[in-house]
């Protein structure tokens, strides 16, 4: 339940999002300023102004960016909505109702591309389409390797720097979300050696393609996504991973995790 919500709940706008987190009360793209998320809203009448928002068949959902008149600019909301993982912020998406907000899911940003539509006055302009991908459809494609990587350790790394510092948004060709957290989750995992960078002990089983199963966690954030950046990124057996998620001193065992990583994964 990332910050609290549960999908498919109808939450109030006003008493639950803009009492606990502020931001922005008009509008769909909230950006809370003190708080690491984004919150968009989607909903039927944002056709009145342009926006043709869908949920596709693969799963991955196609938000429309703001700006109701002219081309749209890539700033304020929109450019929150781009770099939220860069930033280490959960990107939520809610479905607005008559009955208030419903939570439908976190999601993760992959990539955006500029199309023709018309604005609120009907005239046509560019304007840009956000495709995101569901947090948990990324997170279940990544925790399992289909085949053994290489062991040549400095080229997972180089692998996995390049996949953390890619830019999805210059090119339709860049490989996807799904690739890049694959190649930073196999270069972590080697990283660690068959042991917990948390806790030390050596995992738990090997899975079926030889290698020691552990999970890897994302300790700039309380969620499980966030930026695929391996200086930010842990190898953890099962039991620390529920620790810092469901523990009582969750929070603090995230910190300190996070000073660990200064000695596994030097500033370069």
């Amino acid at each position: 339940m990332p910050f609290g919500f549960e999908r498919d709940r109808i939450y109030n706008r006003r008493t639950d999002i803009h009492a606990r987190f502020r931001g922005q009360q008009q509008g769909g793209i909230i950006t809370p300023a003190e708080h690491p998320l984004v919150i968009i809203i989607t909903g039927a009448e944002g056709l009145t102004h342009g926006y043709s928002d869908r949920l596709r068949e693969d799963g991955a959902f196609e938000y429309f960016g703001e700006g109701q008149v002219g081309d749209m600019q890539m700033n304020k909301g929109n450019v929150a909505i781009r770099d939220h993982s860069a930033n280490g912020k959960s990107l939520l998406l809610f479905r607005k109702s008559k009955d208030g907000l419903r939570f439908l899911d976190e999601y993760v940003y992959e990539t955006h591309r500029t199309v023709r539509a018309p604005d609120r006055t009907g005239a046509e302009r560019d304007a840009f389409v956000f495709e995101l991908q569901p947090l948990e459809s990324i997170q279940d494609a990544t925790s399992i390797s289909a085949s053994a990587p290489t062991t040549d350790l400095a080229a997972l790394r180089a692998r996995a720097m390049s996949a953390s510092r890619a830019q999805p948004s210059k090119s339709t060709a860049t490989r996807t979300v799904f690739e890049r957290s694959r190649d930073v989750r196999d270069y972590v995992v080697a990283r660690a050696a068959g042991h917990c960078e948390g806790c030390g002990s050596p995992a738990p089983f090997i899975r079926t393609n030889g290698t020691p199963y552990l999970e890897p966690h994302h300790i700039r954030r309380v969620s499980d996504g966030g930026p695929d950046d391996p200086h930010f990124v842990i190898a953890l057996c099962p039991n620390c991973h529920r620790r810092v998620h469901h523990g009582v001193d969750g929070q603090t065992y995230n910190a300190d995790l996070l000073a660990v990583m200064a000695t596994l994964e030097p500033s370069d």
